[in-house]
């Protein structure tokens, strides 16, 4: 397998990719199945904003090895049950093994779910939400090449996101965690010109039904 300035490498079977899985086969799998799909499951969505929040500062191959355990100790991540969640439940979390033990980022999933709440109450959906901040192509690059993305950690798009989110009294949602999300749950196609999967991503963007 090797890498170069473009940003790709190339596996073992022959097929070329975005440089970040390296090669592992869990975070290729993640790379290939999901990455960059176009979601509109809320608890999919509300999952991944929360444990983008519990990334920061860490990596998010640490986060996948532990999606299953924060999965269990959040219920699923269903809104509607993690937003009953109460002292005892965060002293259980603080005292699982198997997940981020940040008393601020478990709260902060908490709080999240609550406000959850409100936006579905307001938009019918998270999804419906979420997809209104999808970038209108003018913002995006003609060209997504490694340079691109390594220059870009946030969007003006996320960046109004995060305030939007911010000021509905969310939390842990800063431009750069709200890119990311962004980013996996296809609301752009961040997947390097030349990986085997961008098209496939593409082709998906232009039959997918926005919310």
């Amino acid at each position: 397998m090797g890498t170069d300035e473009t940003g790709l490498i190339t596996g073992e079977d022959g097929l070329v990719r975005c440089f970040w899985h390296g090669g592992l086969e869990d975070y290729r799998r993640y790379h290939d199945e999901e990455w960059g799909n176009p979601v509109t499951d809320d608890i999919r969505l509300l999952e991944k904003i929360c444990l983008e929040g519990f990334q920061s500062g860490l990596s998010w191959l640490t986060i996948l090895r532990k999606r299953d355990n924060f999965r269990a100790a959040f219920a699923g991540f269903d809104f509607h049950q993690v937003a009953l969640f109460g002292d005892d439940d965060i002293a259980r979390c603080l005292a699982d093994a198997g997940i981020i033990r940040h008393r601020g980022k478990i709260v902060s999933t908490i709080n999240n779910a609550r406000h959850a709440i409100d936006l579905k109450a307001e938009f019918g959906s998270l999804a419906r939400y979420f997809w209104r901040f999808e970038p209108d192509p003018s913002e995006r690059p003609a060209r997504m090449d490694y340079a691109t993305l390594r220059a870009n950690p946030t969007s003006p798009t996320s960046v109004r996101l995060s305030k939007d989110l911010k000021k509905r009294g969310w939390s842990f949602v800063g431009p750069t965690t709200v890119y990311a999300f962004m980013q996996a749950m296809g609301l752009v196609n961040d997947h390097i010109e030349g990986c085997c999967c961008r098209q496939g991503i593409e082709e998906k963007r232009l039959v997918f039904v926005r919310p």
